[in-house]
């Protein structure tokens, strides 16, 4: 079971479903590695498609939820800390209990930890990631994540760790990455080189900034799902920052993009079905039905169910499993394996994104909410949009990871695109007038990105200019430049 810790006691949920009191889930978060909550047995399809539906809300209860992950090393070797040891993972955990946070622990590990309706938790490879709040603007989002940072720099400078936000771990072999002690990862590790081939350098070797986003309805769930995918190789290529790889140039700007063609295309990818006549939430509940599960969590217990539907765990047809009732907790948790570059659940989330410095860790979500978030700019990012065919969208998906900007489109190229998509964000958050207590725009936030398209490179680029240039091919530079802290 989960249990999560307060000060004068433990709170056992049962059936490990941390559904209750402030550690309940809530539009605009995400949650994959920690067991989800949703309700209780599923009586038809049409309770899948409600649990979809039912995230549709009116526009002044939109929110933004804002996630990133960060690879911890150590200071001394530049090598990837393990859950135990000094510096470990357990100590960046514990320490920050001091600022509030509440454990989540599996098996007596803590794994995770929780704070009002924020969550830290562990990736596979002992990724750090902050899942934040939803909040109701991108100043909140910037604070939020300022305040994290430093909180993790605090306890980070005490245990002698480091933090870098790539999109690739730029030096670590597949050997070197530490395994986490979470029930579910052992089940992935066992699958995923069944599925692709690059199952396993998803898990343990790269991050990603993702933004988490509401709808209005079925039909503005749709009008930006498409949007999404569209646009989705465009950031791609615009906060490209994962060059490298095992210490040398990988041939790719963004490799964790090139790591997310060969993972698993059953449950990944670019989705041309989304842009078809018919699509909406029945639709998505069809495709979801038929991807391959992981697991099913029952009685703080991983049941391995790896490579069988989710349609056929419904219609008892699993024998591990025939004797469990499927819930709409099972589905929840299932609607987190899904790995699409556009992902819906209760709300959609963008996930296209190398994991990133921190003022880009403001600017992607700042890019999407000016996009998505306007009614005038949504129908601009369509208007862009709407006659690419599925094979050009995926040509461009293909290209981006190895040439960025340089991907051509039509008789233009993902820079000139990237451009446009800025105007349109700009004007999107300006009419969205939500201003901080200076009086600034939410637009500020796209400036990182402004500079990087006014230049007309990556920030892959500049790190591969250095890397041939001021650094030596010395990748130690990298870690000393690029912490966080």
């Amino acid at each position: 079971m989960y249990l999560i810790k307060s000060t004068s006691k433990y709170i056992v949920f049962l059936q490990a479903r941390p559904s209750l009191l402030k550690y309940r889930l809530r539009p605009g978060k995400s949650l994959m590695s920690i067991p989800q909550s949703a309700g209780g047995p599923i009586r038809s399809r049409d309770d899948l498609v409600r649990h979809l539906a039912q995230g549709s809300k009116p526009r002044d209860a939109w929110r933004i939820g804002t996630e990133h992950e960060k690879f911890v090393y150590d200071l001394n070797t530049h090598k990837p800390v393990a859950y135990e040891g000094k510096p470990g993972i357990r100590q960046l955990l514990e320490g920050m209990q001091r600022f509030g946070w509440e454990p989540i622990l599996e098996a007596g590990n803590i794994i995770g930890l929780t704070q009002n309706s924020a969550s830290l938790s562990l990736e596979p490879g002992g990724q750090f990631e902050l899942s934040g709040a939803p909040v109701r603007t991108i100043h909140e989002t910037c604070a939020e994540v300022a305040t994290h940072l430093e909180q993790t720099r605090a306890v980070a400078n005490e245990i002698g760790a480091g933090v870098l936000g790539f999109g690739f771990a730029p030096t670590w072999s597949l050997a070197e990455v530490p395994v986490m002690p979470k029930g579910r990862y052992g089940i992935m590790r066992r699958y995923m080189p069944k599925v692709g081939g690059y199952g396993l350098d998803m898990m343990f070797r790269t991050c990603t900034v993702q933004v988490n986003l509401d709808f209005e309805s079925e039909a503005d769930m749709i009008k930006k799902f498409r949007v999404g995918l569209a646009l989705q190789p465009v950031t791609t290529a615009l906060f490209a920052n994962s060059p490298f790889r095992e210490g040398r140039p990988s041939g790719f700007l963004s490799y964790r993009a090139q790591v997310w063609s060969d993972v698993d295309n059953a449950r990944a990818g670019m989705l041309p079905w989304v842009f078809d006549d018919g699509m909406g939430f029945e639709r998505y509940v069809d495709y979801a039905l038929d991807v391959p599960m992981y697991f099913v969590y029952r009685d703080g217990k991983y049941i391995d169910v790896a490579g069988r539907s989710f349609r056929d765990f419904l219609a008892r047809k699993i024998p591990e499993v025939a004797h469990i009732e499927p819930s709409m907790s099972d589905w929840a948790d299932h609607l987190t394996t899904i790995f699409p570059e556009v992902r819906l659940k209760s709300f959609l989330e963008m996930r296209g994104t190398d994991g990133g410095q921190w003022r880009r860790i403001c600017g992607m979500p700042a890019l999407w909410v000016g996009l998505l978030y306007d009614s005038v700019a949504l129908d601009a990012a369509w208007d862009l949009v709407k006659d690419w065919t599925a094979e050009e969208r995926q040509a461009m998906r293909d290209a981006v990871p190895r040439l960025g900007f340089k991907t051509p489109f039509r008789k233009a190229t993902v820079h000139e695109l990237a451009h446009r998509m800025l105007e349109i964000s700009t004007a999107g958050l300006k009419r969205r007038a939500a201003l901080d207590g200076a009086g600034m725009s939410e637009e500020s936030f796209l400036n990182p990105a402004r500079e990087l398209v006014s230049r007309g490179y990556t920030r892959a680029e500049e790190m591969l200019k250095n890397y041939y240039g001021v650094w030596g091919k010395d990748l130690a530079h990298l870690f000393i430049e690029y912490n966080f802290l």
